[in-house]
């Protein structure tokens, strides 16, 4: 922790600069950061706890907001393990005195896989619990470093849904505490109220209730859960081995809060971010969409990219989340041929079938990355026109930050609902699957197609270049941060300090 007292200091150094300060910068060394001293003059830097789950799927979006309150000059004590915060990306150089990572090793949990510190290091979805018996140990964990002043001077803990034991650590030590969501107001919404994710009032009872809407969302949507996908989600409100279920921890951490940060905007759900207010009776903000920040370095995908024509090329990738099978991998390996056009496909080493990499070679049209790939920068590359995703949320805020026609096969959670909301609102087309969620190469290939290329699918194409304006728009974004932080603000002088 001595690393973590000397930032501190240092990030204390800005606290109290004034305007007649600037010209000492250099005396002590430290970088300017855009918008620091407007918002010190304003009444000062807020030192935020950030506790997001382990799956990479909520680590990036808890580390893009990060980056955005840093950038404003604002303290964030970011807490994961020492493998989870290796694998994060570089934060920029002005940023690192503002981000402190917290690294706390795991303990040994009965059938967690020795080095599993995330969900992509799980083998199979079964042994998902164990990792959340292991993340509950922060709760312990987390207690004591506030009580021995490890974390000192916090004004408030911005948690994920897995830290449902979150508010009364806050509580104990007159912390505020917000809940920061990943998962857009649609979803929340057709959950329910805290109540119903936590098995009381308003609980499904099955499986099917799921693709009907449900009674309290008062206006007309086609965004409902699948029969193929129904079942996942109803089974995420039974309790696994680590006593709780995961809606369960959901709605506790959605109870217990005294604000809801959430990933979205008005401009793109003002009707279910109003009904996600009245189910949860706490306050919503939106911190907008996050939109990414293009990375820097070259790669060989990038250098065939420029080989392609503008416009030609679909990328495919399904998150770090998704474990295709081998049938599904086939499936869209047979799609992406018929469709005729040229492709990027990632795919994890471990997920690729016999003869795969040699067909696509023969092939000619397409390259199969097999390690990490800058998927920002292939989203913004020219010759890139469309996106084979899992419909993750944050694959979609990246898509169509830079106008792709969205193709949509989601996979795990609330992918349905993401798709659906997309295609409601003309943004997207969902590949066509039978009862059991199988879906054929020829539905692939279809649904390719009407995106990029047929007639048809023009107004679709239209529509994902005017979303540019919308989830690409930085300045309405940061907007979004600033209001944000402007209600923490008045969270942390409504309740205690540590």
């Amino acid at each position: 922790m001595a690393s973590y007292r000397r930032q501190l200091r240092c990030r204390n150094y800005f606290v109290h600069l004034q305007v007649s300060d600037i010209d000492r910068i250099d005396l002590l060394n430290l970088p300017v950061v855009p918008h620091l001293f407007q918002l010190t003059m304003e009444g000062g830097s807020l030192h935020i706890l950030m506790l997001p789950w382990f799956a990479f799927g909520h680590l990036l979006p808890f580390l893009e907001l990060a980056k955005s309150l840093a950038r404003k000059g604002h303290r964030i004590s970011f807490l994961s393990t020492p493998r989870n915060v290796a694998r994060l990306p570089a934060i920029p150089p002005p940023l690192t005195p503002f981000i402190n990572f917290i690294e706390i090793p795991l303990p040994q949990i009965e059938r967690l896989p020795e080095n599993a510190e995330a969900t992509i290091d799980l083998p199979s979805a079964d042994l998902r619990p164990y990792l959340s018996k292991a993340f509950d140990t922060f709760e312990r964990k987390l207690s004591d470093l506030i009580q021995n002043k490890q974390i000192a001077s916090l004004d408030c803990i911005l948690f994920d849904y897995a830290a449902h034991w979150v508010p009364n650590i806050a509580v104990k030590f007159g912390v505020p505490c917000a809940f920061f969501s990943i998962f857009n107001a649609a979803f929340f919404s057709f959950l329910g109220p805290p109540s119903a994710l936590m098995g009381g009032a308003g609980a499904r009872k099955k499986a099917e209730e799921l693709t009907q809407l449900p009674p309290w969302i008062p206006f007309p949507s086609t965004i409902v859960f699948r029969s193929f996908d129904a079942p996942q989600m109803f089974n995420a409100a039974v309790p696994d081995a680590s006593g709780v279920s995961e809606m369960y921890r959901a709605g506790k951490s959605i109870q217990g809060c005294q604000i809801v940060l959430i990933r979205s905007c008005k401009e793109l759900e003002p009707e279910w971010l109003q009904l996600l207010g009245h189910l949860s009776e706490k306050p919503i903000v939106p911190v907008g969409l996050l939109p990414p920040s293009i990375e820097q370095g070259q790669h060989a995908a990038l250098e065939w990219l420029d080989k392609q024509g503008r416009g030609s090329t679909v990328y495919v990738a399904f998150g770090s989340e998704v474990k295709l099978s081998a049938a599904q991998v086939k499936e869209i390996a047979v799609g992406l041929e018929l469709s005729g056009l040229h492709f990027v496909w990632a795919l994890r080493a471990g997920s690729v079938p016999a003869g795969l990499v040699e067909s696509i070679k023969e092939q000619g049209r397409g390259l199969l990355c097999m390690d990490w790939v800058p998927q920002i920068r292939i989203l913004a590359h020219p010759s890139i026109g469309g996106f084979l995703t899992h419909a993750g949320w944050s694959s979609v805020v990246e898509g169509l930050a830079f106008g792709l026609a969205m193709v949509l096969l989601p996979m795990i959670i609330d992918q349905g609902l993401i798709a659906r909301k997309l295609v409601e609102k003309g943004f997207g087309v969902e590949v066509f699957r039978k009862e059991d969620g199988s879906f054929t190469g020829d539905e692939i290939a279809k649904s390719l197609r009407f995106a990029m290329v047929e007639d048809e699918g023009k107004v679709l194409r239209e529509k994902a270049k005017e979303c540019r304006n919308l989830f690409g728009d930085e300045k309405l974004h940061d907007f979004y941060v600033s209001e944000s932080i402007q209600h923490l603000k008045r969270l942390v002088e409504a309740g205690l300090s540590v």
